[in-house]
């Protein structure tokens, strides 16, 4: 029997598109890309994303099952996977965008361990905080790994070797 893979919740601005990079300082090998997901049609100008097509391959490498976790939605499959040569990927659908909690925590994490429902989980984003680390180790059964992401870095070698050492540990004790 094949052992189950972790789930991996990806959110795109930050981590894949360093946002907060220094204005007009493309870090090193990404992409300048002028994109019109919905919200930035015209007379909006485009929105500028910084991708780096390396990460495709280093996402599929981790052994995890791929979700994207972003406010891009379903939008990320037509947008950013395809520079990264990613495949279609699952996508969590938000129940309401940025509303506030009462603790606190991000206004994804309750959502983020309910759709984990108990599975093995990474949650990869830049805005990650203690509480939500807390919050997801009082509320959720199965092994997690809220993992932040400086937004002015996106993943960095560092950050891809952690995440898969995380995913080898789920995967060799399941």
């Amino acid at each position: 029997m094949e052992p189950t893979l972790p789930v991996l919740f990806l959110d795109v601005d930050g981590p894949l598109n360093p946002w907060m990079a220094k204005p007009h300082r493309r870090p090193d090998g990404y992409t300048a890309l002028r994109m019109r997901p919905t919200g930035w049609e015209p007379p909006r100008p485009p929105l500028r994303v910084w991708l780096n097509p390396d990460h495709g391959p280093l996402l599929m490498g981790l052994g995890c099952r791929l979700v994207w976790a972003t406010t891009w939605q379903a939008e990320a499959n037509a947008w950013i996977a395809p520079v990264l040569g990613l495949p279609e990927l699952p996508v969590v659908h938000w129940p309401q965008l940025h509303q506030r909690d009462p603790e606190g925590v991000h206004w994804k994490t309750r959502h983020l361990v309910d759709v984990a429902a108990g599975r093995p989980f990474a949650w990869v984003d830049d805005e990650i905080g203690r509480r939500d680390t807390a919050w997801i180790a009082r509320h959720h059964p199965g092994a997690a790994l809220p993992y932040r992401v400086d937004p002015a870095t996106g993943l960095r070698p560092d950050d891809f070797a952690a995440l898969r050492e995380w995913a080898a540990g789920q995967t060799a004790g399941a």
